[in-house]
C-alpha cells in the first residue's frame, strides 16, 4: 500500500520545519544550541528505538524519559518560553493588525505622544554624549519591568531632558544604574539591571553595555547607552548592538522600534 501525500501533510510538515527552526533560532540567542541539539538526538534516538526498531522494552523506558523530560525542559526555559509567548504577543504584524481596530484620531495623538517621549531623550544623549557622560536608559515596551524599577529609586516624572542629564552628572547620587522609562514617563533611576555573560560583547564595551545587553535579551526593551570612556552613543534590543549612533540614527532606531 501506498502512502497518499496530500496538502495536509505538506501544511503540517511545513508547520512543524518553522516550529523547529523557530525554536533553533531561541536557543541559539540565549545560548543554549547545544542542549537543543542533544534534545534532537535524543529524540530522534527514541524514535527509532520505538517506532522502527519496535523494541518494547527499551522503547517504553524512554517514552517514560521523554513524559518527565517535557516538564523538566519547561522549568529548565521558562525564561525562553516567556520570552515567546510576549514576542508573539508585541509581533510587529500583530500590532499592525490591532491598528486596524483604532481610529486615525488615535494614531495622531500616539506619534505625538511618541515624538515626545523620545525627542527628549535623543537631545539628552547628544548632551552627554559630548561631555562623556555615563548613561544608561531602558524603555519599557510590552513587557513590564516592575521587578526591575523596584530594585532604584522611584520618580514618576515627565519625560524632561535637563531631568534626565541631571540624574546622570557624575556627582549626582542616582547616576549609577539605569534610568526606566515606562508609559512615556520617567518610572525609576538607579535601578540594577541583568548582565550578559555573552562572550560575543566586544571587550572594548563596559559594564553599562552588559547590562543593557542582558536587559534586551531578557526582554523586549530598548537599552540607549552613553559611553562614560568614548562617548559613543549605542542601542540594544532584541539581543543585538547598534553602535555609535548620531542623533538621527538613534532618533530614527528609537521611533521604529517604540511605534
Amino acid at each position: 500500500m501506498f502512502f497518499e501525500f496530500g496538502i495536509k501533510d505538506f501544511v503540517d510538515i511545513l508547520l512543524v520545519a518553522m516550529i523547529l527552526y523557530y525554536i533553533y533560532r531561541l536557543m541559539r540567542e540565549s545560548r543554549s544550541l547545544n542542549v537543543f541539539i542533544g534534545i534532537m538526538v535524543f529524540v530522534i534516538m527514541w524514535l527509532f528505538v520505538s517506532q522502527i526498531l519496535e523494541m518494547r522494552l527499551l522503547g517504553s523506558i524512554l517514552d517514560k524519559l521523554v513524559s518527565v523530560g517535557v516538564i523538566a525542559l519547561i522549568v529548565l526555559f521558562q525564561e525562553e518560553i516567556r520570552r515567546f509567548l510576549y514576542n508573539v504577543g508585541a509581533h510587529r504584524r500583530m500590532k499592525a493588525f490591532i491598528r486596524l481596530f483604532t481610529s486615525k484620531h488615535d494614531d495622531g495623538e500616539s506619534k505625538k505622544a511618541l515624538k515626545e517621549t523620545i525627542m527628549p531623550i535623543v537631545m539628552a544623549a547628544m548632551n552627554m554624549s559630548r561631555g562623556k557622560v555615563g548613561a544608561l536608559i531602558v524603555i519599557e515596551r510590552t513587557m513590564p519591568l516592575d521587578e526591575i524599577a523596584v530594585t532604584g529609586d522611584q520618580i514618576d516624572s515627565n519625560i524632561n531632558q535637563r531631568l534626565i542629564e541631571n540624574i546622570f552628572f557624575k556627582n549626582s547620587p542616582l547616576h549609577d544604574g539605569a534610568m526606566i522609562i515606562s508609559k512615556n514617563r520617567i518610572r525609576a533611576a538607579a535601578c540594577i539591571l541583568p548582565v550578559s555573560h555573552d562572550m560575543d560583547i566586544p571587550k572594548e564595551l563596559g559594564l553599562r553595555h552588559r547590562a543593557a545587553m542582558g536587559m534586551s535579551q531578557e526582554s523586549d526593551a530598548v537599552a540607549v547607552v552613553v559611553s562614560e570612556e568614548t562617548g559613543a552613543i549605542s542601542v540594544a534590543v532584541n539581543g543585538q548592538f547598534r553602535l555609535r549612533l548620531s542623533a538621527e540614527e538613534l532618533e530614527s532606531i528609537l521611533t521604529k522600534e517604540l511605534e
